[in-house]
């Protein structure tokens, strides 16, 4: 008797093997897996969305530096870089600085 039912255990386990596929088969179909990250698709969604972060960027940054993309708008007219007069931002010696140390070690 023992002899007979190691006989008949391999195919009914084959035959359940094979029932356990099917059903993992169609568990799969019906619900499939999200995409993993290492695939070339998601390489792609990865790249489009960093291009689309990058043109906000350039875009900001363009519409807050647009006037001197543009440049003046009549002849003569300058663009001040900042509000501080000429002259009162330079020091008293109009001389280039004194050269630094030489670094010995």
């Amino acid at each position: 008797m023992g002899d007979t039912l190691l006989a008949l255990s391999i195919p009914v386990l084959v035959f359940a093997s094979g029932i356990y596929a099917a059903g993992e088969t169609w568990w799969r179909r019906r619900h499939p897996a999200p995409p993993s990250p290492y695939t070339h698709q998601a390489a792609r969604l990865a790249e489009r969305a960093m291009l689309v972060d990058a043109e906000k960027i350039v875009d900001g940054a363009y519409g807050t530096l647009s006037a001197l993309y543009d440049g003046p708008s009549a002849p003569g007219a300058r663009i001040p870089a900042t509000g501080i007069a000429p002259g009162v931002a330079a020091g008293p010696d109009h001389d280039r600085s004194a050269s630094a140390p030489a670094r010995r070690g």
